[in-house]
């Protein structure tokens, strides 16, 4: 920001008359109205029309104010046809006040392990990865607080896109919730036709109550507590249901993700499954 610009924004902004903020920095009156009357550049229409589209991309991210960081919005301005710069981006951003969430959050473990179950082998150790989708799911269940009082939501996310493919919302912290997820999540992929295939699932659990066993699912719950649980308050139960079902189908359908090569979890299954075909046809051919 120049010395011009910083005084005409104490005016804008705060009140402060021209006049005053001249004599404060020892610079003269016919020195600002000269650069503030004079027309406007290219690199400043540049750079207003700019800042539009970095604010357009935060509003539309997400929650009030917007999720998103430099990154994402980068990608959103390249993908719409800008050429800049990360930097850039940041710069803008910040010169305009926004950003994007912080990644810090406080945990507090709500499962309990059942002593009398046989021990469930940990298959993923924590590698969070996968090359195909539905090859591996991981889950959780979270606590949602509204004025009616709680809920609970399990979630079942794809380890290869990042989908959330199935979710349950309920007022009890139990397996028949978490079933719930799961079975959405099949009923949306049409594991059942696989399952009766020969294809069954074989299941992988770490440490109860470890996050780090379970990052990529703790993971998401940190985003959904920071993009919006903690910028929404929760009257009814039923606002409660309506909002997160929002926000999952934007998580899938809109939200840039950075491990998918920064698309959205639906966009990227997309491109694996592309990606699939050409090395199939490449297999055939060789």
């Amino acid at each position: 920001m120049t010395v011009a610009s910083f005084i005409a924004a104490q005016r804008t902004e705060h009140r402060v008359p021209h006049a005053q903020c001249c004599r404060w920095l020892g610079v003269s009156e016919s020195w600002f109205y000269k650069w503030n009357d004079r027309p406007r550049t290219a690199r400043d229409a540049r750079r207003a029309a700019l800042d539009a589209a970095v604010k357009a991309s935060f509003d539309d991210s997400g929650g009030t104010p917007g999720t998103y960081g430099s990154p994402r919005v980068f990608e959103d301005l390249v993908e719409a046809g800008w050429k800049t710069s990360k930097k850039t981006v940041a710069a803008s951003m910040a010169r305009q006040g926004f950003q994007g969430r912080s990644p810090k959050r406080k945990r507090r473990s709500l499962t309990r392990p059942d002593k009398a179950a046989a021990p469930i082998p940990d298959l993923v150790g924590r590698d969070f990865n996968a090359e195909a989708v539905d090859q591996r799911w991981c889950g959780d269940l979270t606590e949602i607080q509204t004025e009616e009082g709680k809920l609970y939501l399990a979630t079942v996310l794809d380890l290869a896109s990042r989908r959330m493919p199935g979710f349950a919302l309920g007022e009890h912290h139990d397996a028949p919730l978490a079933r719930a997820a799961l079975c959405m999540a099949a009923a949306v992929r049409d594991v059942f036709a696989r399952a009766c295939a020969g294809l069954g699932a074989i299941q992988s659990m770490g440490r109860v109550g470890s996050a780090l066993d379970n990052a990529a699912a703790e993971s998401w719950n940190s985003t959904l507590e920071h993009e919006l649980l903690s910028r929404r308050h929760f009257v009814t139960k039923d606002q409660a249901r309506r909002e997160i079902a929002v926000f999952v189908d934007a998580y899938n359908h809109r939200r840039r993700h950075s491990s998918c090569e920064m698309m959205p979890p639906v966009a990227y299954e997309q491109v694996l499954a592309d990606r699939a075909a050409e090395a199939a046809r490449a297999d055939r051919a060789a």
